[in-house]
């Protein structure tokens, strides 16, 4: 194995995943301004959540077949534009369409930005799930000072942020395009990265030796998809990617609109939970290792369950503030845990179908908040979110019975 040039795309992978952590999680302090800057509806506010998320979509269906077409590094470069276009336009009008398409193009970018990452660091880390735990901990960092480079933007003018993210997309387009992308490690027979002259087993299921940087087979390996553990796992994300996004997209609104924490504060409630998010993936990947995915799983979901209805019963700003810290910590593990609990399955095509099956959780939930809230007021549409994170304590159990039963 050329460990330079695996280094290089897990280090990319890295790198790419911080730069998509400020500029998705913004969106949710970018439509918070939107809406006081223009007087949108709850209604309008989520739909322009949950057209970003229908664009994450798209993109996770697009990265699993496009490079068979026109290559990886030409779909990743197209893709991943969508960031620096969008938040570009965001900041340009207040138009309605001009916005929803704002929202789409960005929700590509990190769609297509979450799908090459979690290849290129998943199949060039010795240990796959402390790899995917410290990727997503760069994405929890870039989340936890994207408040930060949003208040310092902002001073310089209301819209300053809106460009100053789009040059962190930039950024990130530059990151894919010095990476080289063409070419993947084969995985030996425990699932890592192969040595040269190691068993490898190709996409079409076969088994060779390791020649190089670039062995794979000439046909995709669809087997995944006859996995009851595959997707049982695509469901337990779904719901993780349906609490996470709601929570996301809606927390700050809730709490300013609510008086639970007033004024400028209410901003680094984001701050809040990715701290909180950064410091249990960290942990999961330096301190704690976890040893059994599935016990892992079924706790924190437990917490989320515990955690979040704490949340939705208080009405003052510290116990809101440590409960909402105590939820993210739960959640902080559950999506890297439950990607690296995929193991062998991990691919190309395996990713351009679990993670955009299991975005679809993103887009649904924070629509129905914001339906809800539109007829039954703001706090009923955030207490709606509990459903989901029953939906993952149930998952969690169902994949370790699987496991279980050798399935």
């Amino acid at each position: 194995m050329d460990t330079n040039y695996n280094l290089k795309q897990r280090n990319a992978g890295y790198a790419a995943f911080f730069l998509s952590g400020i500029c998705a999680i913004s969106s949710s302090i970018v439509v918070s301004r939107l809406q006081g800057s223009y007087g949108f509806a709850y209604g309008m506010t989520g739909t322009l959540l949950s057209l970003m998320s229908i664009g994450n979509l798209i993109s996770g269906f697009l990265t699993g077949f496009l490079p068979t077409k026109i290559g990886t590094r030409l779909t990743v470069a197209l893709l991943t534009t969508g960031y620096a276009i969008g938040y570009f336009a965001m900041g340009l009008t207040g138009w309605m369409g001009i916005l929803m398409l704002a929202f789409v193009l960005a929700g590509l970018a990190k769609g297509c930005t979450l799908n090459t990452c979690t290849i290129l660091v998943g199949n060039n880390s010795p240990d796959r799930t402390r790899g995917m735990n410290v990727m997503h901990a760069c994405y929890a960092l870039g989340a936890l000072l994207c408040p930060f480079f949003i208040s310092a933007a902002a001073r310089a003018g209301s819209f300053v942020p809106l460009f100053v993210l789009a040059a962190f997309g930039l950024v990130l387009w530059l990151v894919f395009l010095c990476t080289p992308l063409e070419m993947r490690t084969a995985a030996n027979e425990n699932g890592t990265a192969a040595k040269s002259g190691e068993t490898v087993v190709c996409e079409n299921g076969k088994t060779a030796k390791a020649q190089g940087r670039a062995l794979t087979g000439k046909k995709t390996d669809w087997s995944f998809l006859k996995s009851k553990k595959f997707w049982l796992l695509t469901g337990l994300i779904f719901c993780q990617n349906a609490a996470e996004y709601s929570v996301n997209g809606w927390m700050v609104t809730y709490f300013k609109n609510s008086g639970i924490i007033s004024g400028n504060f209410s901003t680094y409630t984001v701050t809040v939970m990715w701290g909180a998010t950064l410091l249990g993936r960290l942990l999961i990947a330096f301190v704690f290792p976890i040893k059994n995915a599935c016990r892992a799983m079924i706790r924190m979901s437990l917490g989320c369950i515990v955690f979040y209805l704490g949340l939705m019963l208080v009405g003052s700003q510290i116990p809101a503030v440590l409960l909402l810290f105590a939820f993210a910590f739960s959640m902080a593990g559950m999506n890297p845990t439950a990607v690296a609990s995929a193991g062998r399955m991990t691919s190309a095509a395996s990713m351009g179908i679990m993670l955009p099956v299991a975005g679809i959780g993103a887009i649904v939930m924070p629509w129905i908040a914001g339906v809800i809230s539109e007829h039954a007021g703001l706090g009923v549409g955030m207490t709606s979110n509990i459903v989901p994170c029953v939906g993952l304590f149930v998952f969690a159990v169902l994949v370790a019975r699987v496991r279980e039963e050798g399935n």
